[in-house]
């Protein structure tokens, strides 16, 4: 294992080239209420090769998405630096080895990400990885009273929280939603970190990462990055880490998230090919859920309660998404050719699931003319049933939540397109 990597995102666009992109204000952008096509270049000129999608296209929806949604992301940092605070070889009875990682990386005095990664003992090669963030803390993923608490603002919702702060009494609560024994058992590692060490869920861009990217003197604008993206490329840094870690298969990485934190998913995966999957769950509005949807939240309510999260020009959408020159298809296209399964569940109506399945639909060319097939459903599948074709689709009875039945879909979904560990 080495305590320091060097990464460069693959393909993706420095800061400095993707503001160099010069899009007209929101009042200049055409009307459509179809979902746009992605094969169109934003000149008009439609992608003829590859090569185009490659060099021309899939940067230019980058630089999209940054410009009019999710804000510009820094470049990754020339180095990270980790360290193994805690480590137990005989996690789960001796099944699985347990990592607390401290992983730092830009400026001085910047926010580091407190790791836990458990990796199964039971393997003849690397295993590949589940990686996302959590909403409340490592100490709830796993009954172990050894686990760090988080430092960092803790939501009052948090189980245990005291003064926007974690407690003992949080710990283990959520065993349930994360499944790590579970995910082990079937050879799989988990990797995951409180989302609020990157940056607290909250409208206050004071005590996180994005202080630390803006110059002395300088104030916030309206194109800098939200939380999403925040988050989105705290799971990039993640990465960086997991691919210098020899118990980790760096080929089959895969991308995790629920709700809020499957938009962040969806995000980090699209603009980093490292990941060969993702699998947002519920992910709704600014994730996975057409913005021009009709069911569900909107842009306006999203932006309106959730302001931190997107930049402040996607709030210039509000009254009317249809301006937009891509949506959420796009974002699924730039994981072309990787595998993406959707996950929902039939009373969530408010992350959209038909709506969904339409994004995917929309996507779905993108993943033809690039020859990785795509969406072999015609229709919704019935509750339980998985759609595991590259663009996959699944929803289970029940509400808004992330259970024991989503993560046997996960794991069966990417047996089959990664391999069975």
């Amino acid at each position: 294992m080495r305590a320091v990597a060097v990464c460069v995102l693959a393909g993706a666009l420095c800061m400095a080239d993707a503001r160099a992109e010069s899009f007209p204000e929101v009042d200049q952008l055409p009307a459509a209420a179809e979902l746009p096509d992605m094969l169109l270049m934003f000149n008009g000129e439609r992608v003829a090769t590859r090569e185009q999608w490659v060099q021309k296209r899939r940067p230019e929806l980058k630089a999209l998405f940054q410009h009019y949604m999710y804000g510009y992301m820094p470049p990754a940092p020339d180095k990270i630096a980790a360290k193994v605070e805690r480590e137990d070889k005989k996690c789960f009875g001796g099944k699985a080895t347990r990592k607390e990682l401290t992983i730092s990386f830009g400026p001085a005095g910047a926010p580091v990400i407190n790791l836990l990664l458990v990796v199964p003992n039971e393997r003849q090669k690397p295993a590949p990885v589940v990686v996302g963030p959590n909403f409340n803390g490592n100490h709830e993923v796993l009954n172990d009273p050894t686990i760090a608490l988080p430092q960092a603002w803790m939501p009052p919702s948090a189980p245990g929280a005291k003064n926007n702060r974690a407690t003992d009494e949080g710990r283990g609560k959520e065993v349930d939603v994360w499944n790590v024994e579970f995910a082990v058992g079937r050879g799989y590692a988990v990797a995951t970190f409180y989302c609020g060490d990157i940056d607290p869920d909250k409208n206050d861009f004071a005590d996180g990462i994005h202080p630390f990217y803006l110059k002395e003197g300088q104030k916030r604008g309206p194109r800098d990055w939200g939380a999403i993206a925040a988050w989105a490329w705290g799971m990039q840094r993640v990465v960086d880490y997991l691919v210098t870690d020899g118990d980790i298969d760096k080929a089959r990485i895969i991308a995790v998230g629920h709700s809020r934190l499957g938009k962040t998913a969806m995000l980090a995966a699209a603009f980093d090919e490292r990941f060969a999957m993702v699998i947002p769950l519920q992910a709704g509005c600014g994730g996975t859920a057409p913005s021009r949807g009709k069911i569900g939240e909107s842009v306006k309510r999203i932006n309106t309660v959730f302001p931190h999260w997107f930049d402040d020009e996607f709030k210039k959408f509000n009254d009317r998404p249809e301006r937009l020159p891509f949506d959420q298809h796009g974002l699924v296209a730039l994981m072309a050719p990787r595998p993406v399964l959707f996950s929902n569940a039939v009373e969530d109506s408010w992350a959209n699931p038909a709506g969904q399945f339409e994004v995917l639909q929309a996507a779905d060319p993108v993943y033809r003319f690039l020859g990785a097939g795509g969406l072999e459903a015609k229709a919704m599948p019935e509750p339980g049933k998985l759609v595991d074709s590259t663009l996959g689709y699944f929803i289970r009875p029940g509400k808004h939540s992330m259970t024991r039945e989503d993560w046997t879909a996960f794991l069966a979904f990417a047996d089959k397109h990664l391999g069975k560990p």
